[in-house]
């Protein structure tokens, strides 16, 4: 019986699979970085009992504006495409009579039906459509656990030294890369990824990489006070610093990086103003002005 319940199932799944189908995918939430694609059906369909994980010749595959989509066919990309329409996979390796000539189809239908046999009537073959959420990703929130350097220098007074900066606000990023980021972060999941899964090593990098950008800014001459009115030029060196880890390694780049607010340490800011107020004083018109006392 085994034979017979093998060969019932096999030419069952080869009908049910003759279907073209058609994969679609919503807007993507901020949430969603990448979803499994799934077949759309109605009601009225007859298309109900095909394989989750086949794609039969013919079949449309839409792409919206702010995604990016894959076919993978045995664990191994096959088609990639980022470019918002409807497109027709026609090299599916799942023949359909619905599709090209109906006598070739008919026969490579058959060597399907004899190749399922062989597995119990099952599949034996792995085929997904997936989709990338490639809008810009916002609302990632960071804060510094412990104050990060910062040069401080100001050659008006001779001041050059290293504060103790703390900062927060918010970073937005991009997937640029889909494959890239298939292939080290999202392989083969069976539903969703999403952003949970990855923020917190992020977040880490991203604090790692604060320390090299605002040594970049402090050359630049930018002042620690002003960091919030150059999210510019925070964006570009986080940039640089990031390339490596995230552009190179997960297919992601940041976008943009904004400062809501900056403070240093009670000790460094005394610091600061000590010797401020000790410049002050080794000017001498400076120091006559602030010891001159008013005549009354």
């Amino acid at each position: 019986m085994g034979l017979i319940k093998a060969a019932f199932g096999a030419a069952g799944g080869v009908l049910a699979d003759q279907w073209k189908e058609y994969f679609y995918c919503d807007s993507l939430p901020e949430n969603v970085l990448m979803a499994k694609g799934e077949k759309r059906t109605s009601k009225r369909s007859s298309n109900t009992k095909g394989s989750d994980n086949v794609i039969s010749n013919g079949s449309v595959i839409a792409v919206a504006d702010g995604q990016a989509m894959i076919i993978v066919d045995q664990g191994r990309i096959a088609e990639f495409c980022a470019e918002p329409g409807e497109f027709t996979y026609d090299t599916s390796a799942e023949p359909s009579i619905f599709s090209g000539s109906l006598g070739e189809s008919i026969k490579a239908s058959f060597k399907t039906f004899g190749r399922r046999f062989t597995f119990g009537g099952d599949v034996g073959r792995d085929q997904r459509v997936y989709y990338f959420n490639t809008k810009e990703i916002m609302g990632n929130k960071y804060g510094t656990p412990a104050p990060v350097p910062f040069r401080v220098v100001d050659n008006n007074i001779g001041l050059d030294m290293e504060a103790g900066l703390r900062c927060n606000g918010e970073y937005t990023y991009r997937i640029t890369d889909p494959i890239l980021f298939y292939k080290t972060l999202a392989g083969n999941v069976s539903g969703n990824y999403t952003r949970d899964m990855l923020d917190s090593q992020l977040k880490s990098q991203f604090l790692t990489c604060l320390q090299p950008a605002f040594a970049k800014i402090s050359e630049m001459g930018i002042r620690y006070s002003a960091l919030p009115g150059h999210t510019l030029e925070i964006s570009e060196a986080m940039d640089d610093a990031l390339t490596r880890k995230w552009s190179g390694d997960r297919g992601i780049h940041i976008v943009s990086v904004s400062v809501n607010s900056v403070t240093i340490s009670p000790e460094d800011e005394a610091t600061i103003k000590e010797l401020q107020k000790t410049a002050v004083f080794r000017n001498a018109g400076m120091a006559a002005a602030t010891l001159t006392t008013p005549y009354l």
